[in-house]
């Protein structure tokens, strides 16, 4: 399969869990039959944070890799605003333990923060194999240079890129063609806004008003988005895929890596189904310029302006 990421952040409980966020609480044994039915088919790219559910989202997909082998793992630091000496080797420490894992295949820092003393920080990990790979993410393209001469300096590569990236947040392309010259991977997260750009939300039926989820993208934001939700499900009717596979087609047309998040079976069978449908470039065309007349321009609470 492409190499996109399959990401966890509903998978988590309590504090940034998937009850808080998105309004609903994951069933564990649905969680596991969904990493099952995906790796079956072929899905073997997880990705996963320590602040997903404060770290429970780890452990549980600790639990369903544990034995497996040709599994690619992707978590996470958070660093603080002020740099914590330290703190990266802390938490790469405390993620690895809850994945049962000695090293990680890609390991981000997940905003841009005290950016120069964080990447310093990950040299010595990456230099002793316990990083595969450093990723940077929610950056500028100025981050990335600074990213990659402080890299280059100890003989080393910056391995990817991870920005919010959807149909309504289409800013990225500069930084999307910058990677994909220099052999950066880029992955773009929230291809789908939550859900919002599924094609089972609307006006009607939008998301729980008591989740973060729901008071970034609330029933009005659903109003102006009506005639993108209906141009995708049309698409989506030709292709005879399900709707919510049409924004992560077009982000994968634009040279970028979709996380998506799944939590049912079925998830991983619909994304099976699509993900090697090509996207005519009028369909393209069309779904942007529906896009564009939304006026909307999402931006999450924790990303830099």
């Amino acid at each position: 399969m492409k190499d996109i990421l399959i990401g966890t952040w509903a998978w988590g409980t309590g504090m940034n869990g998937g009850a808080m966020v998105f309004g609903k609480k994951q069933d564990p044994e649905v969680l596991k039959s969904s990493f099952n039915e995906a790796v079956k088919i072929g899905f073997l790219n997880w990705d996963t944070a320590a602040v997903y559910g404060m770290g429970t989202a780890e452990k549980l997909l600790g639990s369903l890799v544990k034995g497996r082998k040709g599994i690619f793992i992707s978590t996470k630091f958070a660093p603080p605003k002020k740099y914590k000496n330290g703190a990266l080797t802390k938490s790469f420490g405390e993620s690895m333990e809850r994945l049962g894992i000695s090293s990680c295949d890609l390991f981000w820092i997940h905003m841009p923060n005290a950016l120069e003393e964080n990447v310093k920080e990950a040299i010595p990990l990456i230099k002793a194999g316990k990083i595969k790979f450093l990723g940077i993410s929610n950056v500028s393209l100025a981050h990335i240079h600074t990213a990659e001469k402080l890299l280059a300096k100890e003989g080393l590569k910056l391995g990817a890129v991870q920005n919010h990236f959807s149909l309504l947040r289409n800013d990225q392309q500069p930084i999307i063609d910058y990677c994909n010259a220099n052999g950066i991977r880029y992955y773009a997260y929230m291809v789908l806004e939550q859900g919002a750009l599924s094609g089972h939300y609307d006006a009607k039926h939008h998301f729980p008003a008591l989740s973060f989820r729901g008071m970034m993208f609330p029933k009005s934001k659903f109003v102006k988005i009506e005639g993108l939700i209906n141009c995708m499900r049309e698409i989506a009717k030709k292709h005879n895929i399900d709707p919510s596979q049409v924004p992560i087609l077009w982000a994968l047309s634009k040279g970028a890596l979709p996380i998506v998040g799944i939590t049912k079976p079925s998830h991983a069978q619909k994304l099976a189904e699509a993900i090697d449908v090509v996207l005519t470039d009028e369909e393209l065309a069309l779904i942007e310029k529906e896009a564009a007349a939304t006026g909307i321009r999402q931006q999450g609470s924790w990303e830099p302006q």
